[in-house]
């Protein structure tokens, strides 16, 4: 009776490679002999190196899969090694996934596609109240006359006739050891193990071609120079139709003529005239919501002072909340004066008790000067 070499592995007949490959090193982690020493263990090792070799090469699956054992006249000794057991390269791919000498099998058409990225710039308006914005992507798509099949005529394909299947040919080089076999892909079939008989004149086999296409991304609101949006399933679409990788819009937000950006807070200059800063005013700013945002000076704000009006920044990404604008004030003291104007300063003058003189760290006003300049020196 033919061994049933995919219950031996615990799969089912359909199985892809991948799917034969975990089920192989699931098991090997359990069986194999330098972590089970026990002849059960060796015996079931050899069982299941010999269930793979076979499932993953398509002529012996088909013959398996006619009822028939490809390996009836074989014995176990295709498990490789003395005794059925595997080499290195065995304990190489039962551990670490690899296949550690040599290939297993041809590689699957059916390839998984590649992420893409593209970048976007959005105003500072924009990534305040979020927008959806239309991008055009350049990449692979599924090819729509063989839907990603890669033949003309949809037909599946057929097994290599030169490497029967196996994706790989063996050559023998002589060398100073001796006659050395090395192992290539097969150059009819490119590694694949079967061959497209009637190539998609679109695609030429690929199952794919390259397109443009526009896309709306969704920006939320808050979001910041240097985020990336993922759009899953809109990257490459892989060879042979494989499912598509995914989508990365990277943002970039456009300098703004009057808010500079920190975190989700606003910094903003005012120039505010020096009578204005002693007397007090107020000063309307457009801001990011298209509104208008009142901003009080005290009377007797100094220069460099900072005025912080609570969550009037840019709100919080998916989050409750926005941050603060700050503003930052300037006194503007005039460089050219009229007569009458340098008239009612002098009167100003003369009318203030206060006199010009050289500021100590304890008469003067904190402003962190002198501790600036201490570390300064101290470098």
């Amino acid at each position: 009776m033919a061994r049933d070499y995919y219950g031996i592995l615990g799969v089912d007949r359909e199985a892809t490679e991948q799917e034969i490959k975990k089920a192989y090193r699931k098991l090997a982690r359990k069986f194999h002999p330098d972590v089970n020493p026990s002849s059960e263990a060796a015996e079931k090792f050899a069982e299941i190196s010999l269930a793979q070799e076979v499932l993953l090469d398509p002529a012996k699956r088909r013959i398996v899969d006619r009822g028939g054992d490809p390996m009836e006249h074989g014995g176990m000794g295709g498990a490789g090694g003395p005794g059925g057991f595997g080499g290195f390269g065995d304990f190489f791919e039962a551990f670490f996934g690899g296949t550690g000498g040599g290939g297993r099998g041809p590689r699957s058409r059916v390839q998984p596609g590649n992420d893409a990225l593209l970048r976007t710039a959005v105003t500072l308006e924009e990534a305040f109240s979020g927008v959806k914005k239309e991008v055009t992507v350049d990449t692979a798509v599924l090819c729509d006359v063989c839907q990603g099949t890669g033949s003309e005529s949809k037909s599946k394909p057929v097994t290599c006739d030169h490497c029967q299947g196996s994706g790989s040919v063996q050559e023998v080089q002589q060398s100073i050891l001796g006659n050395v076999m090395t192992s290539r892909d097969c150059p009819k079939c490119h590694g694949f193990g079967e061959i497209i008989q009637d190539p998609c004149r679109q695609c030429a086999g690929d199952g794919r071609v390259r397109a443009r296409r526009d896309l709306t991304v969704s920006i939320p609101a808050g979001i910041a120079s240097g985020m990336r949006i993922r759009m899953a399933g809109q990257g490459e679409v892989g060879h042979g139709g494989g499912p598509a990788g995914d989508l990365y819009v990277e943002v970039q937000t456009l300098p703004h003529r009057v808010f500079v950006r920190d975190g989700n807070d606003l910094h903003l200059r005012l120039a505010v005239p020096m009578y204005d800063a002693a007397l007090g005013t107020t000063i309307n700013v457009d801001n990011l919501a298209g509104g208008v945002t009142t901003i009080e000076v005290p009377a007797g704000t100094q220069p460099n002072e900072q005025i912080v009006l609570a969550g009037e920044g840019m709100p919080r990404l998916r989050a409750e909340g926005a941050g603060d604008m700050v503003a930052h004030v300037q006194v503007a003291v005039p460089t050219e004066l009229g007569r009458a104007d340098r008239e009612l300063l002098e009167q100003l003058r003369e009318a203030h008790a206060g006199t010009p003189e050289v500021a100590t760290e304890s008469t003067g006003r904190d402003d962190g000067f002198f501790s600036r300049v201490r570390d300064r020196f101290r470098r």
